[in-house]
């Protein structure tokens, strides 16, 4: 098709296998689309084109993603607001039979599978090396490892009994993600095939962490998510070889003993626990 259509906070561009969605980067915009830029929408990745009326004199252009082709949208999982939705394109009512003409163009070109889930992503994630803080620690995301580095005024005592974790993502099986603009939102890794309620919860996990008002918000922690899932999908299966990590600052550790032992004194760590959690800091120096 080759052509553009110009909506409110975003445009479409028709090409011959997929759309590009440029969003713009405006006060209004949602923060979300903003970070995102821009998303390259395989015909493969679409289940269904719908036109509908919009509120005070629009009409609303959306693309219903395949179940299991957009990593974002599988992480998100139905949390998104509407307005946060990339795959809408809001447009003047008076634009209606310019857009009904790119709706019927988007529907021929749908895959024969496109009531079938997706065996794939086909939708590419925003690329590490992605980071956000949350509410009891800052989560990085280089590619190969996600590491959660806890926080002193954030994180509970079985966080920094079990100290800053680092995950292979060869050894991930998911990550469950939930909203920051819910009560308890947080973001998971998943590392076995239990189900959710036998799992402990978010702030005792030491393989999540946990939002809070100002904390991991949506823009930061959906695409992260987003990017550990893709990563995850597409990661051979074999076991990943253990990697040294780098030295740690000394006063870093230094605070860390500290820390710990203000636990052992308080009676959250037991003596066993102490000593071996202390020599084990020590070993990174």
């Amino acid at each position: 098709m080759g052509d553009v259509l110009a909506g409110i906070q975003a445009t479409w561009e028709f090409e011959s296998d997929s759309v590009l969605i440029r969003f713009e980067r405006g006060i209004r915009t949602p923060k979300l689309l903003s970070v995102l830029g821009e998303r390259r929408i395989p015909h493969e990745a679409l289940a269904s084109v719908m036109l509908t009326p919009g509120k005070r004199g629009t009409v609303v252009l959306r693309a219903v993603p395949r179940s299991g082709a957009d990593p974002l949208m599988e992480a998100a999982a139905d949390q998104l607001k509407e307005a946060c939705d990339p795959y809408r394109l809001v447009l003047p009512a008076e634009r209606e039979t310019l857009a009904e003409y790119y709706a019927d163009e988007l529907r021929a070109r749908l895959s024969p599978d496109a009531d079938r889930p997706a065996d794939r992503f086909t939708v590419a994630a925003p690329p590490p090396p992605l980071h956000f803080k949350a509410y009891d620690g800052k989560a990085s995301f280089d590619g190969t490892h996600v590491s959660f580095r806890w926080f002193r005024t954030g994180a509970s005592s079985a966080k920094w009994k079990a100290g800053d974790q680092s995950f292979p993502v060869a050894e991930l099986s998911g990550v469950e993600w939930r909203s920051p603009e819910v009560f308890d939102g947080c973001l998971r890794l998943l590392r076995d095939g239990g189900t959710p309620g036998e799992r402990a919860q978010p702030d005792q996990d030491p393989a999540a962490v946990v939002f809070g008002l100002g904390y991991g918000p949506v823009h930061e922690s959906l695409p992260f998510a987003a990017a550990v899932l893709e990563s995850i999908r597409t990661t051979s299966a074999v076991p990943a070889l253990a990697i040294p990590s780098a030295r740690r600052d000394p006063a870093d550790i230094a605070d860390r003993i500290r820390h710990l032992g203000e636990l052992h004194q308080a009676g959250l760590v037991t003596d066993e626990e102490f000593t071996t959690k202390k020599a084990e800091l020590l070993a990174e120096l």
